[in-house]
């Protein structure tokens, strides 16, 4: 066990995206026989492919970064546990997309759409959609177990697993703690302080947080350690989700590889909108309650939504939460218990990309 964080990377190195996407791959194609004998190949292919698609791989990083911090070598080992991550991030928006109603992820088909286009090509009986949302769930479900079977055989040290399954744990019911609420706020009409919520366990628990705790527990960190990784952690998880909140309306569909109409469509509760009705005019209000959540939303109502958003200052304050969550992560950095001063610098950077991203 180690009484300090050790020295971190910049980067863990220029190929970590590609050793996490290999690893990936090796433990899908592992499963692929049982997953077709029943005949389900080109589901599985489409599949894999969505697992595969590409991404910012940021979870699996935080892992490795909280592994590095507590003093773990680079190897295959950690490699293998930071990408069970990935497979419960795609458990994460396979779900989701389903909650919402999304058509794209990734810049493609969201799973479920995806599913339900193989079943219209291929004549099957029934309801194409239906059938492709239960296949996504299914499928959402098989990813969760299979993240938990990828990290228990990762090949680590039974000792760091122990220590690590509570942050597991925590993480994964964090995330269904903050789709509950996410579901409550959009029923009430949300507010700002139930987004705040929404952010801090849908979000910020699995994205920074959770994965820099069990990457650090997994070394074997003391719990010093694992406490200022959460300080760091939260904040900019939350400043995370933010930032996803903007671009979820502002953002560039062919950069995020979402649409830009989606969250306004499907009345999604998110902090810039409760900003926005805090800060609006009556005659803003009725038409922000007009177009928001509107699921026939034209070009022209979300193009009006945004201009509501920005004239009510709701754009610029919510751009103002990140830069204060990224400087309580930066204090939290600063208070932290590192052994080489080498190490603030590596995670500043990690800091600004993470809250400061385009897509």
């Amino acid at each position: 066990m180690v009484h300090g964080i050790t020295a971190l990377v910049a980067q863990p190195d220029l190929g970590f995206r590609r050793q996490v996407d290999d690893e990936l791959g090796a433990f899908l194609d592992s499963r692929r026989d049982r997953w077709i004998e029943s005949g389900t190949r080109p589901c599985f292919s489409v599949l894999r492919s969505y697992v595969l698609s590409p991404g910012k791989r940021l979870r699996p990083t935080f892992c490795y970064w909280g592994w590095r911090g507590a003093g773990g070598e680079p190897g295959p080992q950690i490699i293998r546990a930071a990408a069970s991550i990935e497979l419960f991030h795609s458990f994460c928006l396979i779900h989701d997309d389903i909650m919402d109603t999304s058509d794209m992820r990734r810049g493609q088909p969201a799973l479920h759409r995806q599913f339900a286009d193989i079943h219209a090509r291929s004549g099957w009986r029934g309801d194409a959609t239906r059938f492709g949302v239960n296949a996504a769930i299914v499928a959402g479900d098989l990813l969760a177990m299979w993240s938990d079977e990828m990290l228990q055989t990762c090949g680590l040290d039974p000792a760091g697993l122990r220590a690590a399954y509570p942050y597991v744990a925590r993480m994964r019911a964090d995330v269904c703690v903050g789709q509950f609420l996410d579901a409550e706020e959009q029923a009430h009409g949300g507010s700002l302080s139930g987004a705040v919520l929404v952010a801090r366990y849908k979000t910020a628990g699995y994205t920074v947080q959770g994965p820099l705790q069990i990457g650090a527990a997994l070394a074997g960190a003391p719990q010093a350690v694992l406490t200022a990784l959460g300080a760091i952690g939260r904040p900019l998880g939350e400043a995370f989700q933010f930032r996803d909140d903007l671009l979820g309306a502002f953002g560039d569909p062919k950069v995020t590889g979402k649409s830009d109409m989606d969250d306004f469509r499907e009345g999604k509760p998110t902090a810039l909108v409760a900003l926005a009705r805090d800060g609006a005019t009556a005659h803003q209000a009725r038409q922000i309650s007009a177009l928001h959540g509107n699921p026939r939303l034209t070009v022209e109502g979300a193009a009006l939504l945004r201009r509501i958003i920005v004239e009510t200052g709701a754009r610029k304050a919510l751009e103002a939460m990140i830069d204060e969550r990224v400087e309580q992560a930066r204090q939290a950095l600063a208070a932290a218990p590192l052994s080489d001063p080498a190490v603030r610098g590596e995670l500043e950077l990690l800091l600004t990309s993470t809250a400061h991203r385009e897509s």
